[in-house]
């Protein structure tokens, strides 16, 4: 069940706020009595709750009066400050986040090879996405099946901000595909690829039909190679990232010749 102490409030001032909704206008003492504060601290929960402006007092009387505030306006005022208070979150986050990446990002590269996968396509658009994400100087993307229609239109949005992310921090893309992916993608990503990634000199796509797997390749030193599902034709089953410069390097020379004799691509 929800309470007001949720929104941030304490016990005391959450009992003190209902009580005057019942009482209407009344004494600190009077208060106490209603809702169980004890005496002692009924000050201190009224100008608490005093500064959420959630009651209102009547200084000039003697004693002091204090009335409730309505229960719509005191609920949006304390989810304002909730919102206020996320938003400074979110905004403490984001530097700490930038400090860490500097000192992060500092950090000497491991050489060895290594290699690791994904399986299910949730877990393999997660592993794709953040090694796009880890691009320092140049991505190869290769892409020769489509998934499901629904599938390969979201992962095709995701794929393309991605990338657009990569461009602007620096790094080359070139996208080699089969004709038969172009039907596949979004209107989203082709209105993109045409007002905004088409003119970029960093940025070029190219259709081949000579295409018979799906990989990414990634500052020429890792492979993120698409298994597909040996279950469902055109399905991928999952993903395995290599680190390996002589692997990609081997790979890069396979891609040479399909890219040179491959056709700008026209949406």
């Amino acid at each position: 069940m929800a309470s007001l102490r949720d929104l941030g409030l304490s016990e005391y001032e959450a009992r003190a706020y209902r009580a005057l909704l019942n009482t209407g206008p009344t004494t600190a003492k009077e208060l106490s009595r209603a809702s169980d504060v004890p005496m002692g601290r009924i000050y201190d929960v009224l100008n608490s709750i005093e500064q959420y402006s959630l009651v209102r007092s009547q200084t000039a009387s003697r004693p002091k009066k204090y009335v409730a505030v309505e229960p719509s306006t005191a609920l949006d005022r304390l989810l304002d400050d909730k919102k206020r208070e996320l938003e400074e979150k979110a905004e403490q986050y984001e530097s700490i986040v930038d400090d860490l990446s500097d000192e992060l990002d500092a950090a000497d590269p491991v050489e060895d090879q290594f290699w690791t996968a994904a399986v299910g396509p949730e877990e393999t658009t997660d592993l794709l996405l953040e090694r796009l994400a880890a691009a320092d100087d140049h991505i190869v993307m290769v892409v020769a099946n489509p998934a499901p229609r629904r599938d390969v239109q979201a992962l095709s949005e995701d794929v393309t901000a991605q990338l657009e992310d990569a461009l602007d921090r620096g790094v080359s893309v070139d996208v080699l595909m089969t004709r038969q992916m172009v039907p596949a993608l979004s209107e989203r990503v082709g209105e993109r690829y045409r007002e905004t990634l088409q003119a970029r000199d960093d940025f070029d796509v190219r259709t081949n039909e000579d295409v018979t797997g799906t990989f990414n390749l990634i500052d020429d030193v890792e492979v993120c190679i698409q298994v597909p599902n040996p279950l469902s034709s055109g399905e991928a089953f999952g993903m395995i990232d290599l680190k390996d410069p002589e692997f990609a390097a081997s790979v890069h020379d396979e891609f040479v010749p399909r890219w040179q004799e491959a056709e700008p691509l026209t949406f």
